[in-house]
C-alpha cells in the first residue's frame, strides 16, 4: 500500500526528528555530523526555511522549523540532506544500504509555551543521554 502524503500547512512551526537506519550510530564521527548541518543551511538558503533549533546526535536527528511561503520546503530539505549526506556517506565507507530509518516524523508545534518546551527538549536531548554535561557542549 503507497504511504499517505504529508500536508505542511504554511506558517505553522515543526519538529521533525530522523533516525539512523536500525538505530545505529551512523553520525558517530563529526566530521558526518557537521557535513549534516553544511548541507541543512544550504538547503535552508535554497529552500528559505526558518531553523529555530537542531541538534544531530550519532543515531538521530531533532530539528525545529517554520516553513516558508513555499509549501514544500520542509520535504524538500529533508530530501535534499538525507539524501545528499547518505549517498556520500555510502560512497566514502564503500556501502550501500539506507542511511535513514523509513521516513522523517514531523509534528506540528504550537508557538509559545509548547515551542518553548520543545526548543528545551532538543538543547537538553545529549544532555539527559548522559553524553555531556551542558547543553553548550
Amino acid at each position: 500500500m503507497a504511504r499517505a502524503n504529508r500536508h505542511f500547512v504554511p506558517g505553522y512551526i515543526w519538529h521533525l526528528t530522523h533516525r539512523c537506519h536500525k538505530r545505529e550510530f551512523l553520525l558517530k564521527f563529526s566530521r558526518d555530523r557537521n557535513r549534516w548541518i553544511d548541507l541543512l543551511f544550504k538547503a535552508k538558503k535554497r529552500y528559505q526555511l526558518s531553523i529555530l533549533n537542531f541538534i544531530v546526535t550519532s543515531n538521530h536527528i531533532h530539528l525545529i522549523v517554520s516553513d516558508s511561503t513555499q509549501a514544500d520546503a520542509i520535504p524538500r530539505t529533508i530530501q535534499f540532506v538525507a539524501g545528499r549526506l547518505g549517498q556520500e556517506y555510502n560512497r566514502r565507507k564503500n556501502r550501500k544500504g539506507a542511511l535513514w530509518e523509513d521516513r522523517y516524523h514531523a509534528t506540528a508545534i504550537e508557538s509559545g509555551k509548547h515551542l518553548w518546551r520543545c526548543m528545551v527538549y532538543i538543547d537538553l536531548n545529549m544532555v539527559r543521554a548522559g553524553v555531556v554535561s551542558h547543553p553548550s557542549e
